[in-house]
């Protein structure tokens, strides 16, 4: 190719211009601005196309990173598109909310003196440049195929299968609870991070490329599990975990605590143009008000930065352990603390305190001890440390646990594992029943995005094969 890469030696790192902490308060718009064509390029350029590209290796949906940056830098942005595009269903949701810290950038070989390339921000320009010139098209199979498949959830696992059977000629039919396509990626993630339109043009994309969305329909009430296994040839459960993992301690019925995915699902509905009663009634909105969120992860940095934006009267986050060893991603801290987030570490909760709504959380410092089995420091109580930090909404963002998975659906043939999550072979997808495959989060935990999209990927190759053979087997007979 006419333009060299290996840049980096020339030319800095640079993220999209983001915008300025007080206007990012004001509203829940993306913060990053779009790259411009040419420092986009300039940005691709800095990649080494390494022999063994680290990148790709850590990508969970084996993105081929080095070829579309070299494309990106050369001007040939369709290329790039199509590339990027073959191996992932949402490249222009994964380049927004990815944490590229911790998977593609954070193992980019010239990651250290140099500061790896922005590949996020490369991958987001590459999808949204391809959606303004209109090169992104609906699905057309080459034959449509008289089997038809159901996926039970619109998430981004089931999105990623739909996309992918649908493109074989399947008949497909998605199944969700919502009233919108799209599940996590509208409800539970804010859109500072991602812009809902965003989400709402795939959807759209899949509906004219021909898969059926059935909407504000729940699984063993408006049809049995039962009835769409009769009605269809194979069925991918992909429902995503929701049951908020709870903390059990003393003050824990006070009004005023609220689990982190019903008050970020209420301000999203709100930033939706839905009619939310509790955040009207001020149950899961944060104005005026001081607010703990108690964990580390990504749904914290969620929910303390909605709260910076509802206009809050004080935002802190209580994390038991250091900075160094928090799950969120390290970008997204930087983006809170920027924002006003106060940070309160080494800290754990021990009792929320008040007659009959919340006022304070108690909580008490900690220490990081020796490591357990996973390599990561255990913290240990300072005894005598206990202090109170004043709080009106309380926020636990500690992860999710799956329901009660045969009771859902009514089938108690459907296996679980010992963590409660559906049990599936972790190469064919398929579950204890003939025919019917388990992707994402019900199958993971609680996991990322890119997973779930990879699981879908693997999921419709094996149905596609499945259903080739039951075909055969039909035939034969």
């Amino acid at each position: 190719m006419s333009k060299k890469m290996l840049k980096f030696v020339s030319i800095d790192k640079q993220m999209p211009v983001k915008r300025d902490a007080d206007s990012r308060r004001e509203d829940f718009n993306e913060i990053y601005e779009e790259f411009q064509t040419e420092k986009a390029r300039e940005q691709a350029s800095r990649c080494s196309q390494c022999g063994i590209p680290f990148c790709q290796v850590h990508c969970p949906v084996q993105n081929n990173i080095p070829d579309w940056l070299n494309l990106t830098a050369n001007g040939r942005l369709d290329e790039a598109y199509e590339l990027s595009q073959s191996t992932n269903n949402l490249p222009e949701i994964c380049g927004r909310i990815c944490p590229q810290d911790r998977l593609c950038e954070g193992s980019c070989v010239i990651e250290k003196g140099f500061n790896s390339v922005t590949i996020g921000a490369v991958e987001k320009y590459i999808t949204d440049t391809a959606w303004e010139k209109g090169w992104v098209k609906p699905n057309a199979p080459r034959i449509e195929l008289d089997q038809s498949v159901a996926v039970i959830g619109a998430g981004p696992g089931g999105i990623a299968a739909a996309d992918q059977l649908r493109k074989k000629g399947y008949q497909v039919h998605v199944y969700d609870r919502y009233d919108r396509v799209g599940g996590l990626l509208v409800y539970g993630i804010p859109g500072f991070k991602l812009e809902k339109d965003v989400v709402e043009r795939r959807a759209k994309l899949l509906a004219d490329g021909g898969v059926t969305f059935h909407l504000n329909v729940n699984i063993g009430e408006d049809i049995t599990f039962a009835d769409i296994r009769e009605k269809h040839d194979a069925v991918v459960i992909a429902t995503g975990v929701y049951k908020a993992r709870d903390i059990s301690m003393p003050g824990s019925g006070l009004k005023g605590i609220v689990p982190a995915l019903d008050y970020l699902t209420a301000s999203n509905r709100k930033g939706l143009g839905d009619t939310v009663p509790d955040f009207e009634n001020g149950i899961l909105n944060a104005d005026g008000k001081n607010v703990v969120v108690i964990g580390g992860g990504d749904t914290a940095m969620d929910c303390v930065r909605t709260a910076i934006r509802q206009g809050a009267k004080s935002v802190k986050c209580l994390y038991r352990r250091d900075r160094k060893n928090m799950p969120g991603s390290l970008r997204e801290t930087t983006n809170a603390e920027e924002e006003g987030v106060d940070f309160v570490w080494l800290s754990a909760p021990k009792a929320f305190l008040g007659d009959d709504t919340v006022t304070a959380v108690k909580a008490i410092e900690m220490h990081l001890g020796i490591a357990d089995s996973t390599g990561r420091q255990v913290p240990v109580e300072i005894d005598g440390s206990e202090f109170d930090i004043p709080c009106d909404l309380a926020i636990k963002a500690l992860g999710f646990d799956p329901e009660d998975i045969p009771a859902l659906f009514n089938e108690p043939g459907l296996e679980v594992s010992r963590w409660g999550t559906i049990d599936a072979d972790p190469i064919t997808k398929m579950t204890s029943l003939d025919g019917v495959f388990a992707i994402g989060d019900i199958v993971r935990g609680a996991s990322l995005v890119v997973w779930a999209i990879r699981d879908g990927r693997d999921a419709a190759a094996s149905m596609d094969l499945y259903l080739k053979n039951t075909a055969r087997e039909k035939l034969a007979s």
